[in-house]
Parts: C-alpha cells; sequence; structure tokens
C-alpha cells in the first residue's frame, strides 16, 4: 500500500510535487508527509516505547485536522513548505515504515488487538490520499499552459449502450455498514450502523451520464438559464462564469489549446476534456466528471429526472444489469451527510476522522477512476460541499417510479 503511493507520484517532478494549484488541493509531496504522519502520530508515538522522531517538527507540518494532536501548518498554505525537501520526505517515510515493523515485530496478543484498527485505518486512509494525490495532481497540471498528461498510456475507449431505467420497488430495507455480521470487513466509522429506511419505489438509470449527453445540456444554454438551477448553484455559475464542466476546453476559441482545435477539427464536438492522459477531443461516450453537485442537479432537473438520494442509490446497487458504479466516476447524491441513527465516532484521536465534517457536505457514492482497486463498496460514503468539481465526480439519474412500460432513459 505504501508502495503504491511512491508509484503514483513517480511521474512528477520535484518541482510539481510541492507546488498548490489553490487552497483545497495539496502538494503530492504534503500527501505523502501526511500519510506517514498519520502513522507516526497515531501508532508508533503512543504505542511504540522509546520511539524517536525524525523531526519533531514534522508533527506540527504534516498535521491536516486533527485539533486534539495541537496546532497544525495552515491548509491553504502548504504549497510554501519548500522545506522539508521530497528526498528528506522520502526519508520520513522510510523512517516510520521501519518503526511501524518494529511496532508489529513487537506485539504481543494485547498490544496487537489495541493497534490493529488504527494500522488498518491508517491504510485506507492512506488509499483515500492515493485518489487525492491524483486529483489534486490533476488540478495543478490543468493550471499549466502546456496541460502535461500525468498518464503515458493512452486512456481506454469509453462504452456505453443505452440507458435503461431499472425498477425499485422501494419499501423497508436496510443500508450502512454492519460490522457484527460475519466476515464484514473493513469500513470507515461514517459507513454504520447498519438502519433500516423506508424508501418509495423508484426507477434509477443503469449507467452514468456521459460526455455526449452533458453536452445537449451546454448547447441547449443549459449554463444560461437559471430555472434548471438552484439558487446557489445558479449564484456560483455567475460567480464563477461557468459554461463547461471545469476541465473542458472550447477547442474553437483557440485558447491555449496547444493545438488541439486543429487536430479536433474533424470531431463532432468543439470541446476537448483535459484528464489524466492529457488534452484529447471530447469522447462521448465516456462519463462526464468533474462536475459540482449544482451541475448534477442542473442537468438532472433539465432532463426531467432527479438525482437518487444515497440510500435509493445504496438499495439499486444490487440490481441486475446497473454499471458503472465503483471504476468510472463519484455519483452526486440529493443527501446531505449527516450521522446515520445511533452513529458513533471512533475513539481517541481517531475520533476527528469524519463526524465533524457532517454539515454543510453532500453524500457521493461509487468510486472513480482514480480510486484504488478495491477501496471502495455499496456503503462507502463519500462528501464534499456542493460546489467542489475537482475530484472525479459524475451523476447517475433517477426518477420517481413510472409504468413498467417505460424502459429507456
Amino acid at each position: 500500500m505504501r508502495r503504491h503511493t511512491l508509484t503514483l507520484a513517480e511521474p512528477l517532478s520535484a518541482e510539481d510535487q510541492a507546488a498548490q494549484s489553490m487552497p483545497d488541493a495539496s502538494p503530492a509531496k504534503w500527501h505523502q508527509a501526511h500519510t506517514s504522519w498519520f502513522f507516526e502520530a497515531l501508532l508508533l508515538r503512543p504505542h511504540l516505547p522509546g520511539y524517536q522522531p525524525l523531526d519533531d517538527s514534522y508533527h506540527y507540518l504534516f498535521n491536516s485536522y486533527y485539533e486534539g494532536l495541537g496546532p497544525r501548518h495552515p491548509r491553504p498554505q502548504r504549497g510554501l513548505l519548500t522545506r522539508p525537501s521530497l528526498d528528506q520526505v522520502r526519508a520520513y517515510r522510510q523512517h516510520v515504515d521501519l518503526h511501524i515493523h518494529q511496532l508489529i515485530a513487537r506485539c504481543d496478543d494485547t498490544r496487537w488487538a489495541a493497534i490493529a484498527p488504527t494500522l488498518e485505518l491508517g491504510l485506507h486512509h492512506e488509499q483515500q490520499h492515493q485518489e487525492l494525490l491524483l486529483t489534486d495532481a490533476l488540478h495543478l497540471l490543468s493550471c499549466h499552459p502546456w496541460r502535461p498528461a500525468l498518464l503515458d498510456s493512452p486512456p481506454s475507449p469509453a462504452t456505453t449502450g443505452v440507458s435503461a431505467w431499472l425498477r425499485h420497488e422501494g419499501g423497508l430495507v436496510e443500508i450502512g455498514h454492519d460490522a457484527r455480521a460475519p466476515g464484514a470487513g473493513f469500513a470507515f466509522d461514517n459507513e454504520g450502523p447498519r438502519h433500516r429506511v423506508w424508501l418509495e419505489p423508484f426507477e434509477i438509470a443503469s449507467r452514468l451520464v456521459t460526455c455526449g449527453e452533458f453536452q445537449r445540456f451546454i448547447d441547449d444554454g443549459g449554463y444560461r438559464e437559471p430555472r434548471w438551477w438552484l439558487s446557489d448553484g445558479w449564484a456560483t455559475v455567475q460567480a464563477q462564469a461557468w459554461r463547461a464542466p471545469l476541465y473542458w476546453v472550447d477547442a474553437s476559441d483557440g485558447n491555449g489549446d496547444g493545438g488541439l482545435g486543429a487536430r479536433a477539427s474533424g470531431a463532432a464536438s468543439r470541446w476537448a476534456v483535459f484528464g489524466l492522459h492529457g488534452l484529447r477531443p471530447l469522447d462521448p461516450a465516456a462519463p462526464v466528471m468533474q462536475l459540482s453537485f449544482y451541475e448534477a442537479a442542473a442537468y438532472a432537473e433539465w432532463a426531467g429526472a432527479r438525482l437518487p438520494s444515497e440510500q435509493e442509490w445504496e438499495a439499486a446497487s444490487a440490481l441486475p444489469g446497473i454499471a458503472q458504479l465503483h471504476d468510472q466516476a463519484w455519483q452526486w447524491t440529493r443527501s446531505a451527510y449527516h450521522p446515520y441513527p445511533g452513529f458513533q465516532p471512533l475513539e481517541g484521536a481517531a475520533s476527528e476522522y469524519n463526524g465533524k465534517f457532517m454539515v454543510g457536505q453532500l453524500v457521493l457514492r461509487g468510486g472513480s477512476v482514480a480510486t484504488p482497486p478495491g477501496h471502495t463498496r455499496p456503503t462507502y460514503r463519500n462528501f464534499f460541499p456542493p460546489a467542489a468539481r475537482w475530484q472525479f465526480t459524475g451523476l447517475r439519474l433517477a426518477r420517481d417510479a413510472r409504468p413498467r412500460a417505460e424502459t429507456h432513459a
């Protein structure tokens, strides 16, 4: 798990890994240091007798938001941390890994029972930062006039069929992680406890909305027509001058497209899309990504549908024929990020992991092309503020149940 983080960062230069493109993003170097800090702060300092930190100042520099563990460097200024160097951060990772191995080797059954849950949490925490490392690096590279590719390999061609409406009869259903079930496996604290909810009959699209479908919304004046938008969304569109998803580039205006307009002159769309593989002509069959909740909700309104609730999404995840659940784009839901009935945060410093963010956020379900394989599950609850759109976020349509004769979205 730890080696994979270094592999993801390898295509980035030392200069790339030190830069911060906006306050919500972090440098790749910081992600590598912070994930090491997590193991050091929550495992080594409290549990390894005689542990000596490589540098005491790192405890301040690489704390993210753990108030109970002391002050921290301001998040918007992480790009100013030119020191320690990238090589020193890598040495810090090696130092932490060496001592984690020592801690494990010295554990008796009692100590292992005490540290194993935090060790497992740290590994899943690192997977979250592996995705953040990619999304933050992509935002950084999108700001460069060259728009360089993060990955050398060509993208896989998108293949999508007709989107069918899949029916769920609703009723009393159980959602959430059941920690008491045999073989339940890992889940974050915000995924439980398992509980019952009542759902009215609904229908959900079998696949995600594509770039080609979203382009029709744009061509129909979607970003110019306030009737499709929530009030806060429309105010954001006006203030930020949005006219397309975040990384869409109008190849016809010659504005810094690196010659793509000429290369794409025979294409059906004037749009190009910047992604992990660089700037490429829009693929109409590919799922649309880098959408805010506001844009997803506006498109759904324009399409005569709505976004699913997170309860509907989870209940529908087992329906036959449903596709693109976990490997393309996170899917906005209409659900506010609130605690489940009976929610209890983790004990100790890890109590700050999820619960304190349960206000002003919307839930996303699924997973994305940047999510490490095996990291997600049907109960996984991602969350972001409604205006956030630098992540691999898209949408799946839902609607109230219709007569069975209507079969296509």
